[in-house]
């Protein structure tokens, strides 16, 4: 199944956060630039912690969803590309994701000395479960993996099944706030 920019538009539809596609606009946060994209802030995690920038966090969390997607799934990385249109928007979510992110890029880098999308898809989930976001449960403001879990897992979940190609994967053809019409409803699953 191939997702598109259209399905993250539907998904961001869907969860009510419309404003980032629509206008295409990527912020650039506030903090001192790193020679290498990151910057230094006391951000959602308040200890300093490195935040990167959107470049980084694209990359990290289409090589995330990688693992996260089922197999048949295509086109991840222009979706979550247009999911992340929505997010990245400055908003206390959207540092949230950032600073979750550092977070899992820190540890790839401190345990596989490579970035997340250098490293292979077995030892990406390999990472994710070795943060323990496998098990943890979603808290914005727990440990590094309910935070991890509740801004990187979930977030792409949430992207992929609020979508209407993914929400047909697990068989919700008309997922919520996604305009199916009467016709979804006289007519049985495909």
């Amino acid at each position: 199944m191939e997702l598109t920019r259209r399905d993250a538009a539907a998904a961001l539809a869907a969860i009510g956060a419309t404003g980032g596609v629509a206008l295409g606009v990527r912020r650039a946060g506030d903090g001192a630039e790193r020679s290498d994209g990151a910057k230094q802030s006391d951000g959602p995690a308040g200890d300093g912690e490195e935040i990167p920038d959107d470049e980084a966090v694209r990359e990290t969390m289409t090589a995330v969803a990688t693992v996260v997607y089922p197999e048949p799934v295509t086109g991840v990385e222009a979706f979550v590309d247009g999911f992340l249109d929505g997010r990245l928007d400055g908003s206390a979510h959207g540092e949230g994701i950032r600073a979750a992110v550092g977070e899992v890029r820190s540890a790839s880098r401190s345990w596989y000395d490579a970035p997340v999308a250098e490293i292979s898809a077995a030892e990406r989930d390999s990472l994710l479960r070795e943060l323990g976001a496998d098990t943890a449960e979603e808290d914005p403001r727990g440990s590094a993996a309910e935070r991890v879990r509740y801004y990187v897992v979930n977030e792409l979940l949430l992207a992929l099944y609020a979508s209407p190609t993914g929400g047909e994967l697990v068989g919700i053809e008309n997922p919520q706030g996604y305009a199916g019409g009467a016709e979804s409803y006289t007519r049985g699953p495909r």
